[in-house]
Order: C-alpha cells, then structure tokens, then sequence
C-alpha cells in the first residue's frame, strides 16, 4: 500500500517502565498497634455474633413482651449470677455452685429435717419438671440445704433426680433474697443456664399456683430455645 508502513524501521528503542514506590515490609504488614486494634475488632465482632441469640431471647422475653403478658414470678433486676460458693453433696464431693451452670434450675432452700413447706416445695419441684415433657431434661431441681442436719434416708430415696448440695447459710443468703418480710425457705428461685438467678416465684406455693409457674417456664424455655440445650 502506497505511503504506508507495516513495520517501523526506526531503530529498536528500549521498552520504557515507570516505577513507582513500594511501600516498606513495616507499611504492607501494618504497625502492631494498627494490627492490634484490627485483632480487637475481629475478636469482638466474633463474640457479639456467638452472643447475639442469647441476647435476641432476653430481648424478645423482656422488651417485647405483649402487654397483656404477666409473671407469675417476680424477676429479678438486675440480674445475680451465680456465686463461687463451696457446696457438698450429700454423698461428700464439694463443687462450686458455677458448676451448676448450663441448664435451667428450679431452686429451693431448707434445712435436712425438711418440713412439711420443705416437702411441699420439693414435691412442687419435681411435678413441675415432669410436666415440661420434651424440655425437662433442659431444667435440673435443685435443692439447698442451708443447715448441718442429716437428710433423712427415706427422704433421700425420692431425690434421686434432684441435685441436693449442702451450703453455709451466710454466703448462700448474700445471693438469694427473699420477698419482703419472708423466710428464704419460703420461696421457689429460677436460675437460667448463664448461672444468673433472674426470678423468684411467690411464697408458700401450693398445688393451684402450680399452673402459673409452668406458664412461666415454658415461656422462658421458649424464648430460650434457639440458645439453650439439654445437658451440661
């Protein structure tokens, strides 16, 4: 083709490069300091993401409660979590009470003589239990004895499923409250499976009060069951 080229005969010329500046080891890794705000972020994003269900059941149970709702029981605000107080079996092992961690616990207090509001409530305990169905094995009853004197075997007997554990009555009554102008025998207490007492039902409970404290129950194991599992 007339006038014009396919090639360039212009001598070959030196391919050109533009360099620019890297950044330094030091700048491409980042400061430690930079690096440990990131690691700080990271690590709170992680627990806020493993938290949220916990935290989505506490708000749906106490923020958006319809209004027509009511508790039986009477929460506990704020919240008490369970203490490092020594307790002993009846068969002699000693734990800490945050052993007890890890499930809903249905909670009396009373001597090892058990009288007849010790039995009454024990008995309340265990029916209580039962009736939940599929979601009892997510709740332990749990009774403390609060003085030195012996269980008697027959009594023994029909505690199989309970944990009964022995405590001094001093630090046991700087966590657990009763209602004004009552005994702290007198009450059921519910502990969630974070280990913080967070209700306390009426005193002197008895059989008709039954189906009030389930409603309860099965409210909270309800709010609690995209967290809470059966089992320790």
């Amino acid at each position: 083709m007339s006038g014009s080229k396919l090639f360039d005969d212009s001598p070959d010329q030196p391919l050109g490069l533009t360099v620019y500046s890297l950044p330094t080891p030091a700048q491409a890794v980042g400061s430690p300091e930079r690096q440990t705000v990131a690691g700080r972020r990271k690590m709170l994003l992680l627990l806020l993401v493993c938290a949220a269900p916990v935290l989505a059941s506490y708000f749906t149970y106490y923020v958006l409660r319809p209004e027509a709702r009511r508790n039986f029981g009477e929460l506990i605000e704020p919240q008490r979590p369970l203490p490092d107080l020594a307790g002993s079996a009846l068969d002699g092992p000693t734990h800490s009470l945050r052993a007890l961690r890890g499930q809903w616990l249905l909670l009396s207090v009373a001597g090892g003589a058990c009288n007849p509001l010790c039995q009454k409530n024990l008995y309340l305990q265990r029916q209580l239990r039962e009736t939940l169905g599929k979601d009892k094995d997510r709740v332990d009853w749990v009774w403390l004895v609060n003085d030195a004197a012996p269980v008697a075997p027959a009594l023994q007997g029909a505690l199989r499923d309970a944990t009964v554990w022995r405590v001094e009555p001093g630090p046991l009554g700087q966590w657990l409250a009763p209602g004004q102008g009552h005994a702290i025998d007198e009450h059921l207490y519910l502990v969630d499976p974070l280990g913080n007492w967070m209700m306390r039902f009426p005193p002197m409970l008895d059989d008709a009060h039954a189906p009030n404290v389930r409603r309860d129950l099965e409210r909270l194991l309800r709010a609690a069951a995209s967290w809470d599992r059966a089992g320790r």
